[in-house]
Order: structure tokens, then sequence, then C-alpha cells
């Protein structure tokens, strides 16, 4: 008898048989993601991964088709993309004993999906294994140093030691730290807050009065450096012609005395009476 025969004889029979099989085929294959990393796990056993993340691979194709046992493999999904963890608030402790709330987060992607299987389970126990974790290595590199240091490009330095302290941990769950940042530093409201600000504002007093000290100093110097070389100058020009040196400073000091171009417009003028004859008039009889 044909097939089409036999079919027509039991038409639910093989119609359910054809269910079943569908169902079986469906269960048996999965699509692999672009964004996607599977581990098959049978009887709790991890088996093979499919699509593992590799540094400096790209997205831009699906993986394609996986085949598995139906009702005995299980396919455990991970996300090869960057994943956020995102650090409650947490006050720390400056080296200048000031009280800073700091809210950061960490980036952080699955390198290691096995790994993380079996240490997490979970791409969400991953994040709340790192949460703690990156709250404690924040405290701790704050700790000891002080709160310009938010403020400055050592900052950066900071970052980079979190960074590194982080990824000790995380690699125990398959993942690899690729950021972390803080997204604000701020002193408590109230009293703290107006004491830092103070002591900022001293701070910077003092170091203004230390620039202008620097400043006057150095102003002094390079006064005392020309007053030299004019003086110099000036004996070199007046060596070389003494009488002209008497003449001018006879001049200077008829200027000074007879009160010749003062400065003063309101400064009364004084009379002098002296013999034509006396030595301080010399210059004006064109003798020495």
């Amino acid at each position: 008898m044909s097939i089409a025969g036999r079919v027509a004889r039991n038409p639910i029979g093989y119609g359910i048989l054809a269910v079943v099989l569908l169902f079986l085929v469906f269960s048996s294959v999965s699509v692999v993601k672009e964004t996607d990393q599977a581990v098959v796990v049978r009887f709790g056993d991890p088996q093979r991964i499919i699509n593992r993340y590799e540094p400096g691979e790209g997205f831009g194709n699906t993986a394609g088709l996986m085949f598995h046992w139906p009702f005995v493999d299980r396919v455990v999904w991970i996300d090869r993309r960057i994943q956020n963890v995102e650090m409650e608030r947490q006050q720390v402790l400056s080296t200048d004993q000031l009280r800073l709330q700091v809210d950061a987060f960490a980036r952080y992607r699955i390198v290691d999906p096995l790994q993380m299987y079996i240490s997490a389970g979970t791409e969400e126990r991953v994040s709340e294994a790192l949460r703690p974790i990156l709250a404690s290595s924040l405290r701790n590199e704050l700790g000891r140093r002080p709160f310009a240091a938010l403020l400055s490009p050592e900052r950066g330095e900071v970052m980079d030691n979190i960074q590194q302290s982080l990824n000790l941990a995380a690699r125990q769950y398959g993942a690899e730290i690729v950021d972390v940042r803080i997204k604000r530093a701020d002193l408590p409201e109230g009293q703290p807050l107006e004491s830092a600000y103070e002591r900022m504002r001293s701070a910077r007093r003092q170091e203004a009065l230390t620039i202008r000290a620097q400043g006057a100093k150095q102003a002094q110097i390079i006064r005392a450096e020309a007053d030299a070389e004019a003086a110099a100058t000036y004996a070199e020009a007046f060596g070389a012609d003494p009488d002209f040196y008497d003449f001018y400073r006879a001049m200077e000091s008829y200027r000074t005395t007879f009160g010749i171009d003062r400065d003063d417009p309101n400064q009364g003028e004084a009379s002098i009476v002296m013999s034509p004859q006396n030595e301080y008039l010399r210059q004006f009889r064109g003798q020495r």
C-alpha cells in the first residue's frame, strides 16, 4: 500500500506523528544571534560553547543555526555586548577628612562564558557580585587620596587603579572590566560643604599671596639689575667726559634747589639770595 493510502486510512495518527516530528525538529534547532553566546548544558554538565567572544571580532551577521538534543540539552544564552553595573551611592572619607557622596558605574563584558556559567550561572548574578566589589575598590582607592585628586588629571590614574583592582575579581566570573567611571563626587549638604568651600577659599588666598610675594621679589631683582646696568652705563658715559658729568650734576642740583619743573603745581615758590661769586653758581659763570 502506498504512503498516501496509509495516511488516508489513518490521518489522525499520521497528523499527530507529523506534529511530534516538527516539535522535535524545532526543539533541536536554535538560532544564535550575533550578540549572543550559547553554552550547551547536558544534565548540568557544560558540553560546548557557540559563538564565543573573541577580542577584536566585530558584529554584523547572525552566527547561524545550532543543533542540540531536545529535552536533553539546555541552552544558556549569554550576551556578548558590553554591560553596565551601577553602584549605589557610597560615602567615602578622603585623606583630607572630607566625607564624599560618590556615584560610580563599571562596564564589563563576558569573555569566558564557561567560567561565568560555572561560577555565577547567570549574568544577573555577575552584576550582583561585581557591585559590592566596585564599591569596596572605590572606597579603598579614594580613601588614599585628597578630594582635589578628583578635580585634577590624577583622576584618570584613580580610575585605572580601580579598574585593575576590579578586574582581578571579575576574572573569576569570566568577565572583563572595560571601563570604570565616577558620575558624581559631592560633599554632603550643610556645614561640611560650607567648611570645605571655606578651606578651598583659604587655600586659594594663600596661594595668591605666595604668587604675589614671588612676583614682588622678582620685580625687585629686575629693578636692581636694571639700576645696576643704568649706573654702569652712566659711569661709563660720565667717565668719558668729566666736565660734562660735572655740568650735568650741577643742573640736577639747581633743578632740585630752585624748584624747577615741580610735579606739584600747588607747591609755593621759594626765594634764595646768593652772591654772584658763590661757588655754587659757577656753572652760570661758565667756569669751574
